[in-house]
């Protein structure tokens, strides 16, 4: 049976899609869950692109081991140069260079031919083999490449070095018989000298079937992403193509490193980071993946899970975990646990997730891994503290004004407010924007349960903007009033954290 290599591009890619930017330690810890979870390949970025992007890469290089570190690049020297400053730190380096092969793209995007792009791309894969061992090429819109040429290419640049060369449907448009016989003249002609990868987009919801079409016809790697996030409608979803090489092993005989039961917890990492939610009806890790209303099925269910369970939702992570740890639980225990959920926080974090765990076992009965992991959510990163609240108190209901009277630390000192508003959430933001004198704009609100019961953990997230910045707060508390004030805060201390000392001074 075959091992497809798993190349995931969350970091990259992923954080392309609109909303998805993350700081670096957010990116620290999706790396480090990657690594638990088994993907052999992480491609950490784009160094090039941005300062940011560079220390990222840089910083996952030197911290995380265990997966080969990836830095893409432009197929150009100072991107290429870039990329290996980035990754030169990683136990195992991987410079990924692209170049455009589509007549659609070298006429209209690059305005050179064919023999320019061949050129340079065989020219920069020789120099990025200069620098590392393992190269690994693009000829970007393959999918709309004349396949006589995109051939040409993939073998001139195997010649000059390149050990893996992907095969992306950059913009989403091929089909599954389509591209299965395209990987197949690819593989053809290149036999073993080279691993073949694809890197597929889902702009019309083939992203799936056009990989699992590409392994059948010999590709050994796929690059993907934790719930599909991706540029415009996303990438091939990591969890899919795992579970259907695990589910259907007796047909594809293919199978990955990836270990399996991280899935959800690493799915869920990446919601409570980014903000963006799964769906539903998501396949694998949606709320309703494994949910089971119709008559019909629910009786199957009863009788046999194999009536209508192709998967156990054990295989994914997903077992609920009755009470693991509680009130008279010690820090041992506690930091056991959250090493277990995949997380690495600093003695300074420890402490403060530990606190928030003692106070949340005061108040609820059963603590399940969920609320461990949202407590821990509203500290990823380690942001200075500008503001923090001391205490909150509201008053609302029929007939009666919403009022709240708050206590806020501001940069040590403690400041009283009182807010009045159309709600109780209005009226404590109306409080914590009259002591902070801030300017910034609430963009999104959403609230989530975590865990089911009257007692369930509440968690808020919201999204701000003020001249030009933009930050995501959370916050999560058994009353949701509170858990909305903490994410207000949360959010502020980002966006002060992004300010210049000049500016925090006024």
């Amino acid at each position: 049976m075959r091992t497809i290599k798993i190349f995931d591009t969350t970091l990259r890619d992923g954080e392309q899609s609109p909303g998805a930017s993350m700081n670096v330690d957010e990116k620290i810890q999706i790396a480090r869950q990657l690594v638990k979870m088994g993907v052999d390949i992480i491609e950490a970025g784009f160094p090039v692109a941005s300062p940011g992007d560079f220390e990222a890469v840089k910083k996952i290089a030197g911290e995380v081991g265990g997966a080969t570190i990836a830095g893409l690049a432009r197929a150009r020297e100072e991107d290429i140069k870039r990329a290996w400053e980035a990754i030169r730190g990683a136990q195992k380096k991987r410079i990924h260079t692209f170049h455009s092969t589509s007549d659609i793209h070298l006429k209209y995007q690059f305005r050179v031919s064919r023999e320019e792009a061949l050129k340079r791309s065989v020219e920069m894969v020789k120099y990025a083999r200069s620098l590392v061992e393992d190269v690994e090429f693009s000829p970007m819109d393959a999918t709309r490449t004349d396949v006589s040429y995109l051939i040409e290419v993939v073998m001139a640049v195997i010649a000059a070095g390149a050990s893996t060369v992907n095969i992306p449907d950059t913009v989403g448009y091929t089909a599954p018989d389509e591209f299965g016989r395209l990987i197949r003249a690819v593989k053809d002609k290149i036999g073993d000298t080279a691993v073949i990868s694809v890197h597929c987009h889902n702009d019309l919801g083939l992203a799936v079937a056009n990989s699992l079409s590409a392994i059948l016809n010999g590709a050994g790697q796929v690059e993907c992403t934790i719930n599909g996030i991706g540029e415009r409608a996303g990438n091939c979803s990591m969890e899919e193509i795992v579970m259907n090489l695990v589910t259907r092993k007796d047909f594809y005989k293919a199978k990955t490193n990836i270990k399996t039961k991280q899935i959800i917890r690493t799915s869920r990492l990446l919601t409570r980071i980014t903000g963006i939610q799964v769906q539903p009806n998501k396949a694998i890790v949606g709320a309703n993946a494994f949910a089971h209303e119709s008559g019909i099925h629910q009786d199957g269910l009863l009788k046999e899970k194999l009536t209508y369970e192709i998967m156990k939702p054990a295989d994914i992570g997903l077992k609920e975990t009755e009470l693991v740890l509680g009130k008279h639980s010690g820090r041992h225990a506690f930091k056991t646990r959250i090493k277990e959920l995949g997380y690495e926080l600093e003695p300074a974090g420890l402490e403060t997730a530990f606190e928030k765990f003692k106070r949340l076992a005061d108040q609820k009965k059963d603590i399940f891994d969920e609320d461990i992991e949202a407590l821990i959510s509203e500290g990823v990163g380690r942001i200075p503290e500008t503001y923090g609240i001391v205490d909150l108190s509201i008053i609302s209901g029929i007939g009666i004004k919403p009022t709240a009277a708050l206590k806020l630390n501001v940069k040590g000192k403690v400041v009283d407010s009182v807010g009045h508003g159309d709600g109780p959430v209005d009226a404590v933001y109306r409080a914590i924007v009259a002591v902070t004198r801030t300017k910034s704009v609430l963009t999104k609100f959403e609230v989530k349960s975590i865990t089911g019961g009257t007692d369930a953990l509440g968690e808020v997230l919201v999204s701000l903007e003020e001249g030009g910045r933009k930050a995501r707060g959370q916050g999560a508390d058994t009353d949701i009033i509170v858990a909305a004030a903490r994410a207000y805060v949360n959010a502020l201390n980002k966006l002060a954290a992004k300010k210049l000392p000049q500016e925090m001074d006024k």
